[in-house]
């Protein structure tokens, strides 16, 4: 009987990978029995096992620096953040090359668009939640942008 090989399937992760860069993904995760992996363009690899074995406390302080990275970017964004509402390319103008919608220090009205969100060849106006003042713009034109990500603050 052959024995079962502890540690991570590198050949998937490879496999992954290669999906990721054929199909312009941003993010992929595959779970396997009690092994979940997800691979994202964004940052490293987290690997997260369900029943964790004593060899996994590296793959928990990789896991553990993706969260106080997420928890970081949320307490810039603040309470004002203008979030994604849907997984897509953020684009700071109408067209290339004209003038963006906003820009850091301009003032906004309630319902005026601030970005564009193109979603499976849709673009998709994003309006100022409620108007004030752009802080910052947390977003680059072109930048994939997940749901619920913190694009603009205004205050």
């Amino acid at each position: 009987m052959a024995d079962k090989k502890p540690g991570i399937d590198q050949t998937l992760i490879r496999d992954l990978a290669n999906i990721l860069n054929e199909t312009d993904l941003t993010e992929i995760e595959v779970e396997q029995d009690d092994l979940r992996i997800r691979v994202s363009r964004a940052g490293t690899p987290q690997y997260v096992s369900a029943p964790v074995p004593a060899m996994a406390a590296p793959i928990q302080a990789a896991s553990a620096a993706g969260t106080q990275a997420a928890a970081a970017e949320t307490a810039r964004a603040s309470k004002n953040a203008v979030t994604a509402p849907m997984v897509g390319t953020a684009y700071l103008s109408p067209a290339p090359g004209s003038r963006p919608f906003i820009e850091a220090g301009a003032t906004v009205k309630e319902g005026q668009t601030i970005l564009i969100i193109e979603a499976m060849k849709t673009m998709n106006q994003i309006p100022a939640p409620r108007s004030g003042r752009v802080v910052e713009i947390l977003v680059e034109d072109g930048a994939p942008v997940e749901y619920g990500e913190a694009l603009v603050v205004i205050e």
